[in-house]
């Protein structure tokens, strides 16, 4: 929603589709907003990620590639050079026929440049004017950590930043949430013991 506003504010007309949470009714929405749009469409934008709505992107990639529309994917999520290595037919099909393949992180333009697919690196933006300065005495920094326990996301690394911020600043804290996938999890609770950080760190059970 961010990027389309941004878009719009620049002058340019959009249509965003699908606000549907199912997810059959939500393919066929962008399915017939595409079919309805066609002949007033230059570009496709395509939020793309790596888990079921990676078939999303196939689909909507492919109806373009019919109507001759370029299309655009805008690459999300941490897992997709997995999905690249899973599904190289429908990764071809997507990303070696895209107009460009976007990417906010060089992690990702890196990973897919490996598998041939040509990318372009535009970061993620940040509006600083809504973030209002606040002048603190006295730093108590407070990590928020949101992701899997998956071992590719390396969630170790947020405690051992927090052990390296509490020699600075005491009273440094970290929240961690997310679903367990693998032994992360574990890991993650067996270094708290290590550095003694028990007091420092807490773990949120994920809705």
């Amino acid at each position: 929603m961010v990027l389309s506003s941004l878009l719009r504010r620049e002058g340019y007309f959009v249509t965003v589709s699908s606000d549907k949470t199912n997810k059959v009714l939500r393919l066929l929405d962008m399915c017939f907003s595409l079919l309805k749009n066609r002949k007033k469409t230059d570009y496709v934008l395509i939020d793309t990620f790596s888990t079921t709505n990676f078939y999303y992107a196939l689909i909507i990639s492919q109806l373009s590639r019919i109507f001759k529309l370029k299309y655009i994917p805008i690459l999300h999520g941490g897992n997709l050079p997995h999905r690249l290595g899973q599904n190289p037919f429908f990764s071809d099909l997507i990303f070696k026929n895209s107009y460009k393949n976007i990417a906010p992180s060089n992690y990702l333009k890196s990973a897919f440049e490996a598998k041939g697919y040509k990318t372009l690196f535009i970061p993620n933006v940040v509006e600083i004017e809504n973030y209002n300065f606040k002048l603190r005495e006295s730093l108590a920094p407070k990590l928020f950590w949101v992701r899997a326990f998956k071992e590719i996301y390396n969630p170790t690394l947020a405690i051992k930043v927090l052990n390296v911020l509490k020699k600075e600043y005491p009273n440094a804290k970290l929240c961690m949430v997310g679903p367990f996938v693998d032994n992360s999890y574990d890991d993650c609770v067996k270094l708290v013991s290590e550095l003694k950080l028990e007091n420092s760190v807490e773990f949120t059970e994920f809705f």
